[in-house]
């Protein structure tokens, strides 16, 4: 690709906050890096994965609220986390923590347990013990 052939597709996900290093042929013929702020089918491509994200995170919200989930289940999906991610950071098996995510087993947990599952999502334990579920952002 021609250095004057970087995509520069000013409506892009990131409001022009953040930029991508294109390597280009400049008009000699060597390679040179460009900075680009995006193109069309990358800023596609990543509205349709985040609105998939906030489908996902509105659907465990909705769990927890009817009572069949507990907040761990839906502040894994706001962090974009996966299950053997979670474990590992909490220190506990998978299958604890799955168990942690029943209202009736969360409900039991320890003060202890609550505060490292609170760090790990960066909230107050408080808020997580009491059930308070925190709006999802996308992060900029």
């Amino acid at each position: 690709m021609k250095k004057d052939e970087v995509p520069q597709d000013g409506d892009n996900l990131h409001h022009g906050t953040f930029k991508q290093l294109f390597y280009a042929v400049d008009a000699s013929g060597d390679y040179t890096a460009v900075n680009s702020v995006g193109w069309e089918p990358e800023n596609v491509a990543l509205g349709q994965a985040w609105e998939e994200v906030e489908r996902r995170v509105e659907e465990v919200r909705k769990q927890v609220e009817a009572g069949e989930r507990s907040p761990i289940a839906y502040y894994m999906e706001r962090t974009l986390l996966d299950l053997p991610l979670l474990a590992r950071k909490v220190g506990k098996f998978q299958w604890q923590v799955k168990r942690h995510m029943s209202p009736g087993v969360f409900q039991k947990l320890s003060a202890g347990v609550l505060e490292r599952y609170a760090a790990i999502f960066s909230i107050p334990a408080a808020t997580l013990q009491q059930g308070i579920l925190l709006p999802f952002q996308r992060p900029e």
